[in-house]
């Protein structure tokens, strides 16, 4: 399966089509569909454009590489100068970020074509992309379902063919979940190996940016031209390798582990079908071994603490002072920044704030962050540890297929409790790729992850381009040229 992205860069190179033609294709695409997907928050057709423009002109020169001249989609919480980047909330309304994020930059010189802003759960808190202030996002495959959170938007936008490709953000699965919910591929880089500059942040410890593709092929691109190190980003390692000229399909003698506690509480059919898959690389040569890793089940606690807690410091800055919305009737300052972040929060944000400043407080602090971190510390001793005895772990992305419209408001406990497969992944920091493993009897897609050590992407990838090639997607929805 080769996907969009490789299909098109095919096209330009050979002069067959131009990028301002496909730009416009994709354009006239969101024009005609968007209405019904909620997909983008903001387009912008005259700059989309203009970047067509100079990608046909690279092209001419012999410049550029696989991306250029791709349209594509970025999640609203990455900075892009001059574009209204809000994270879909109320609080940071008009602001226009007055530089590029680091993956925006790499993507420029590779003269890839940004159509505009994708929809999210505000500030990336939420499993469904439901708590947008722009309202919630639909799903492509059945509308009446969400596309999963918070990176929704952009997972609708390429499924339902508006976006070649679109950039996300994974704190605790967000990447992985909304692809696994549409039927698409979404890779979590390893942390660090992406930066993070740029990206508004959530939880600073467990954010990364990372790729919603058509393909594995695609994720790899995307990944290759986005991935390495950048000295405005502290955490980001130059360890990182590349990942598409490793895509041979070939897993003889790949260890792939069973780790069980990811297949308790999971749906019966969901399950069954992300274990047939283990059938198939058996066949394909890989040995298959049962793992046990007790830890997990202390992960999701632990990473509910540690992001709500990074959240509530990470959002202190937003007081209506500097920049963003500002309440209109106070007395004194105190009750301007008050009434500013009571109105310009909605209210999972002020959830998680309130939650996270809670354990952050005197008298809890070591009950439960300090205590959480302990946690996070043993869960990631223990999910490396397995990597002396296997090359990738492969489960489910989440427990059920896409939730119905509105199911988060009132099962709120159960939608939280539905990340337990993939926090452990950003709680250790490891990279894991979604993809789809079949459809459930409900016609909804069924994503599998697969997991691997620390800056292993290409193992990951190819594990995944295997199956992928012998199980293909047909998307049949959007630009067609």
């Amino acid at each position: 399966m080769s996907g969009k992205i490789s299909e098109y860069s095919a096209l330009l190179r050979a002069k067959k089509i131009s990028s301002v033609e496909l730009t416009k294709a994709y354009l006239d695409e969101i024009e005609k569909s968007d209405k019904k997907y909620n997909a983008f928050v903001s387009i912008d057709p005259e700059r989309a454009l203009k970047a067509a423009a100079a990608a046909d002109e690279a092209i001419k020169r012999g410049e550029g590489g696989l991306l250029t001249g791709i349209p594509y989609g970025v999640k609203n919480n990455i900075a892009e100068k001059g574009v209204v980047t809000d994270c879909c909330s109320r609080i940071l309304n008009g602001y226009r970020p007055t530089y590029n994020a680091a993956v925006i930059e790499k993507l420029n010189a590779e003269y890839a074509v940004p159509l505009g802003k994708n929809n999210m759960d505000e500030f990336a808190m939420g499993s469904s992309t439901e708590t947008s202030v722009y309202g919630a996002t639909f799903n492509p495959v059945n509308t009446a379902y969400v596309p999963g959170g918070s990176s929704g938007g952009g997972a609708a936008a390429v499924r339902a063919g508006m976006a070649a490709f679109a950039l996300g953000s994974d704190t605790g699965g967000s990447v992985r979940q909304p692809a696994a919910f549409t039927g698409i591929v979404g890779l979590k880089p390893t942390y660090g190996a992406v930066s993070r500059y740029g990206l508004i942040a959530y939880g600073s410890s467990l954010d990364q940016i990372g790729p919603l593709t058509t393909s594995v092929r695609d994720a790899a691109i995307v990944y290759d031209a986005v991935r390495g190190a950048d000295k405005r980003d502290m955490t980001s390692s130059p360890l990182s390798r590349t990942a598409s000229d490793k895509l041979t399909g070939d897993v003889k003698k790949l260890r792939i582990g069973y780790p069980k506690e990811y297949f308790e509480g999971i749906d019966p059919e969901v399950k069954q079908i992300v274990e047939s898959a283990f059938s198939f690389y058996r066949k394909a040569g890989a040995e298959i071994k049962e793992v046990s890793v007790p830890a997990l089940k202390s992960a999701l606690p632990a990473y509910y603490i540690i992001a709500c807690a990074e959240a509530s410091s990470n959002l202190g800055r937003y007081d209506g002072i500097r920049y963003g919305y500002r309440a209109t009737d106070y007395d004194d300052v105190n009750e301007m920044i008050m009434k500013t972040r009571s109105e310009g929060f909605g209210k999972e944000v002020k959830r998680r704030i309130m939650l996270g400043t809670y354990v952050l407080s005197a008298g809890y602090f070591d009950a439960y962050y300090k205590q959480a971190l302990r946690v996070r510390e043993s869960v990631s001793e223990a999910m490396r540890a397995l990597f002396d005895s296997v090359d990738v772990l492969l489960t489910p992305v989440a427990p059920t297929t896409a939730f119905p419209l509105n199911y988060t408001a009132e099962n709120m406990i159960e939608t939280y409790m539905s990340d337990f497969c993939t926090v452990p992944v950003n709680i250790a920091g490891l990279p894991a790729v979604s993809l789809p493993a079949g459809n459930a009897s409900s016609n909804l897609p069924v994503g599998m992850q697969l997991i691997g050590a620390r800056f292993t992407e290409d193992v990951v990838l190819n594990a995944a381009y295997a199956f992928e090639t012998e199980h293909p997607v047909n998307i049949d929805m959007g630009v067609r040229i």
